[in-house]
């Protein structure tokens, strides 16, 4: 095992060299706080950015990020602003930080493969595997072996052609894809996957907003937000619920302060008081650096799963105050009177149990929706991934269709989304179930039938892949292992695979628990310039052509992202050639249309795919023109638009929810997996939460003091935590350091992916099949190990620092 050095590293750390492994001995617990950002935000990132990529690098790749000339963001899905309102710095804490990991110097090379087998990489953490730097050439395990060793992309493009075309069907191969994919990539894939026949087109939005999709696209007939960020501007009061920007999203704070000052109000729904909800210090002015401006005038710490109680007791609240919408919902809606019916019968005393809310909580945040004309209701994960998340959905548009806040100035729903380009995706294709009119589209254009049939989404794949129906899997980006529920279970799946491929930037876990063949292949990210050349067989090197791609945010806005460092390592593809060398291989021989399309041209001129997406994609009319101008263009969304809804009928439709709450047996708690503050989903930048209070560790499970009590434990203690499901397989989590927090009775919180192992692979939301990663049944058991920390999560972490007082909770400073 490495040498273990805490972090924050206090020596000096030279930019083209990894740090050795760490593990959680110098965890250290302190206050929370109770505003984000400000000058430690800018230091932090600052900090980041000189380690991994010296002073002038950062400097040069910084200024460019959400640039009109520059680079889209690698994190979050969050709209940029009118190119005539950025900031030179149009950039938040953990956007530098995400540039930082993939602009670094350090550098992965055969000599690294050579050192290390799978054997030494699956035993270490998640933080070490991503501080080794960027992948440089592509590398195969083969049969037998315990270690990858080079071989050239045409190679590989040969071995997964072959191992494709030697499946049984088209169905026994699984597709993945990443948010980080640009649209260019993500159609060309789309298309190559039909291509090859088969709808197994799993993505990281059935893992996070695929309840949303489902939802709005019942609800409203479409599966998209419906506000514009201007809206932000000019309304009377935000909905936060289950949503942590701070750390997830922290440019949405600044729309929230400009918000506040504009009078509007804000409630933040959420069992952790979460220091970006309380307040935020603008780093962008004086005053906002050193006062910064309190944002949520009302916290209503909500139990888990309380959500969906919440927002009926609103629609009551609506409902007997005579604040309906009466000429929109008689013109535009249907089903108002079953659901009005069904939420007059809402009981107080139930919706007080389920939410754990004090009656004065309820009623101020009660009285704050029914005076609001305007209002905006914004969520993430901690609506989307519970078993009842899409009725949930389903109860929050029913508060905005029988209000009229929808398709208005300052009101409308907010999804949003939490990688940069998880919703281009679908836009684009993604999808394990494409609606017909996309594959009439797809057909008419290519000349071929796709496949009619819906394909696996992550969980199914998963099921497919352990039970020997699915034999290969292609992952576009990610950390599929460690992004996926059940670790145990996909690891099963992943090495019972004949080949696993891997298009990557950075090494993670994924490669290290594999299939008999591997292949990690990789390509240039975000910050850099690509290149093309022709890749046509047999031909000579093409006249270089400078490339960009396209992306897509949570508000519909489509724009143009350049990158504008040199690539890594010579010759490394971008994801489209590498789509492109892959589908030629596979496809290769075919006498029908599929093998006519010309993939040598998609990845010679870009342009190409995005006149092919013109003519695909619903709403993309001219799309290689619109993405041009700068801060590009906003796709269609008919209730945002014009109050109109692509549903029977033309209208959006109510939805009589029942009510259900996850109730629990008294010494079971319910555990939210969640981010740290140093993290960006499986990405981890170092060991410290800093507004949580946690410092150089993350093996941390924050508890109520009176669940700690009743428990006999006292903060500082180290406990396993233990899944409870109705299967007979032990989930085991060990060694989590308790830290009592201020979070509802009944409820805990740890980072994942470390908790991802106690998500059961069958424990999903109805309806839309997403893992309830925020709803996880647990008991707690005295751990009998506190020494160590794998990448894994298998073993323990040893004492931190314990507290004179055992159950006082950690308050907000």
């Amino acid at each position: 095992m490495a040498t273990k050095l805490p972090w924050p590293v206090k020596l000096p750390v030279r930019t083209d060299a990894p740090v050795d492994d760490v593990d959680d001995a110098h965890l250290r617990v302190g206050h929370p706080h109770d505003r984000a950002a400000g000058a430690t935000a800018v230091a932090v990132a600052l900090r980041h950015g000189v380690e991994q990529m010296g002073p002038l690098r950062t400097a040069q790749t910084l200024l460019k990020l959400n640039q009109v000339d520059g680079f889209d963001c690698q994190g979050c899905a969050w709209p940029d602003p009118d190119p005539k309102h950025r900031h030179t710095a149009e950039f938040c804490e953990n956007g530098a930080k995400a540039v930082a990991e993939e602009a670094t110097r350090r550098r992965v090379t055969r000599d690294f493969w050579a050192r290390h087998p799978l054997s030494d990489l699956a035993g270490r953490t998640d933080y070490w595997l991503g501080q080794q730097g960027r992948l440089t050439e592509p590398v195969v395990r083969r049969p037998g072996s315990d270690h990858y060793e080079p071989i050239s992309y045409d190679e590989a493009f040969a071995l997964i052609g072959e191992q494709l075309r030697s499946l049984p069907t088209p169905d026994a191969a699984a597709f993945y894809t990443s948010g980080r994919t640009s649209n260019e990539a993500a159609f060309a894939y789309q298309l190559f996957v039909r291509a090859y026949g088969t709808n197994n087109l799993p993505d990281c939005s059935n893992m996070c907003h695929e309840s949303t999709s489902v939802a709005l696209a019942q609800t409203i007939g479409i599966g998209k937000g419906s506000v514009h960020l201007e809206d932000f501007y000019d309304t009377d009061l935000i909905i936060v619920a289950g949503q942590n920007p701070g750390t997830n999203h922290p440019r949405m704070l600044s729309a929230l302060e400009t918000a506040k000052k504009g009078g509007a109000k804000i409630i933040s729904v959420n069992p952790l008081p979460e220091a970006g909800l309380m307040g935020f210090k603008n780093p962008q002015t004086p005053r906002g650096m050193l006062i910064g401006e309190r944002l949520s005038d009302l916290h209503l710490p909500i139990r888990a799963n309380g959500d969906l109680a919440l927002f009926q007791w609103f629609g009551r609240a609506v409902v007997e105050a005579g604040r309906l919408d009466r000429a929109f919902i008689e013109d535009r809606t249907t089903g108002f009177e079953a659901w009005e019916e069904h939420v007059r019968r809402v009981d107080r005393d139930e919706v007080l149990a389920a939410t754990g809310l004090t009656p004065a909580q309820l009623d101020e945040a009660t009285a704050l929706v029914v005076a609001s004309p305007r209002f905006i209701t914004c969520w993430a994960m901690g609506i989307t991934q519970h078993k009842n998340a899409v009725g949930t959905i389903k109860e929050i548009t029913n508060l905005h269709l029988a209000t009229g806040a929808i398709g208005v100035q300052g009101s409308g729903l907010c999804p949003v989304r939490g990688h940069s380009n998880v919703q281009g995706d679908r836009t684009m294709g993604i999808w394990e179930r494409p609606p017909q009119h996309f594959l009439d589209r797809l057909r008419d254009e290519f000349g071929f039938e796709p496949p009619r049939e819906h394909g696996h989404d992550v969980v199914d794949t998963i099921r497919g892949m352990r039970d020997g129906h699915v034999r290969f899997f292609m992952g576009m980006g990610g950390n599929f292992l460690q992004a996926s529920p059940d670790t145990a279970a996909t690891e099963q799946a992943l090495e019972n695979c004949a080949m696993t491929v891997q298009v990557s930037t950075k090494l993670n876990r994924s490669h290290a628990v594999a299939g008999e063949t591997a292949i990690v292949l990789p390509t240039l990210g975000r910050t850099e310039r690509d290149i093309a050349r022709s890749t046509r067989p047999g031909s000579a090197v093409g006249k270089p052509r400078e490339q960009f791609v396209t992306v897509e945010d949570s508000m519909s806005m489509v724009h143009a992202s350049r990158g504008r460092l040199a690539p890594p390592a010579p010759g490394v593809l971008s994801e489209v050639s590498i789509i492109a060398g892959v589908a030629a291989a596979t496809l290769r021989g075919r006498t029908d249309a599929t093998g006519a399309i010309d993939w040598a041209g998609f990845a010679e001129d870009y342009s190409t795919v995005r006149q092919r997406i013109a003519k695909v994609v619903p709403g993309c009319d001219d799309y290689d023109a619109k993405v041009r101008a700068p801060g590009g263009f906003q796709l269609p969304h008919p209730p945002r638009d014009s109050r109109t809804f692509d549903l029977p009928g033309g209208r959006a439709v109510f939805t009589a929810v029942p009510l259900s709450v996850l109730t629990v047996a008294d010494d079971q708690l319910v555990l939210q997996t969640m981010r740290s503050h140093d993290q960006y989903n499986t990405t981890i930048y170092g060991l410290d939460d800093r507004y949580r209070g946690i410092h150089q560790g993350r093996r941390v499970v924050f508890l109520n003091a009176d669940d700690a009590r009743d428990r006999g434990l006292a903060d500082g203690d180290h406990v396993d935590l233990v899944g409870v499901w109705e299967d007979d397989v032990e989930r085991v989590a060990p060694s989590f350091r308790v830290v009592v927090y201020e979070t509802p009775r009944g409820c805990a919180a740890a980072y994942y992916p470390e908790t991802n192992a106690l998500v059961p692979l069958d424990s999903q939301a109805e309806h839309s099949g997403t893992p309830t990663s925020k709803g996880v049944v647990i008991t707690l058991r005295r751990s009998a190990t506190t020494t160590g920390g794998s990448a894994a999560g298998t073993t323990g972490a040893p004492a931190g620092d314990h507290h004179k007082d055992p159950v006082q909770p950690h308050h907000l400073s």
